[in-house]
Order: C-alpha cells, then sequence, then structure tokens
C-alpha cells in the first residue's frame, strides 16, 4: 500500500459514496487505474464491506449501554458458550474480549430502559458462566469516529 491507497481509503472513508471518478480527481489519477487500486484494495481486505451509519433516534435505538462482563471462570468452554450466545444477539452492536478486570465488554442498543431490561432479563442473563454485568448508560456521545487515520 502505498500514499496513492492510504489517500483513497481515507476518501471512501469519509464518504463511500463517492464514485469512482471523484475519487480520481481528488488524487490526480483517471478513472482506470483509480478503479483498479479500489478494486485491488477490496481483495486485498484493506476495504472489508460498505455501510451506511444511521442516525440512532430516528431509528429508535438512542439508548446506548456499554456492559462489562465478567465470566464466572476463565476456562474455554465458557469463553466459548459466550462468543456463541452474544454473536447471534441483535441487540449487541460490538463485543470485545478484554484482558483486565472484565472479560468481555458490550456496546448494546436499544430504544428505551424497559428494552434494555428485557434484554438483560432474557436473553444476557441466561448465558451460561455469567457472574458479573456491570453496566453504563452513554449520556453524552462526544465523538464517535468510524474512520482511521492511515
Amino acid at each position: 500500500m502505498d500514499a496513492v491507497d492510504k489517500k483513497i481509503l481515507m476518501l471512501l472513508q469519509q464518504n463511500a459514496k463517492q464514485n469512482t471518478k471523484e475519487i480520481a480527481d481528488k488524487i490526480g489519477l483517471t478513472v482506470s487505474p483509480t478503479f483498479e487500486r479500489i478494486k485491488k484494495l477490496e481483495q486485498q481486505n484493506y476495504i472489508k464491506g460498505y455501510v451506511a451509519l444511521l442516525n440512532e433516534e430516528k431509528i429508535n435505538k438512542a439508548i446506548k449501554v456499554y456492559c462489562h462482563i465478567t465470566l464466572a471462570t476463565h476456562s474455554r468452554e465458557l469463553i466459548d458458550n459466550f462468543k456463541n450466545n452474544v454473536a447471534h444477539l441483535p441487540e449487541i452492536m460490538s463485543c470485545q474480549h478484554l484482558s483486565g478486570n472484565y472479560d468481555f465488554l458490550l456496546k448494546v442498543a436499544v430504544s428505551d430502559m424497559t428494552q434494555y431490561q428485557q434484554f438483560v432479563l432474557d436473553k444476557l442473563s441466561v448465558i451460561k458462566g455469567i457472574s458479573n454485568v456491570q453496566s453504563s448508560f452513554v449520556l453524552e456521545e462526544i465523538k464517535n469516529d468510524t474512520a482511521y487515520v492511515l
């Protein structure tokens, strides 16, 4: 990956709806080599996909909760069971396996406190091996970038 590829990636992170001609104009190449570079970046998995970022309030998912999860033990069985269970829960936007005081960090998006309560009672608490769940509710989002600086 060279400097031109990095420029392409930065431009696509800013606005993935740009067409190849717009990107080509911004990086100083013609359309054909720009198209080839984008295809190569996709094939090499630098670009994993293209998404639309939605307005959480408009889609009624304005409540964001970070759940710190502690498992009862650090056995392979409990870890795999937890990962397999949370992978299929639509309320969970992301799940990270952590080192430190907690085993996992979940980012959960729901419409209101009742929906969060139902999520915890009906979906999260039934997962075998969870010993502790600590929830932190987002009061205000100061920064939420999706773009990496290259």
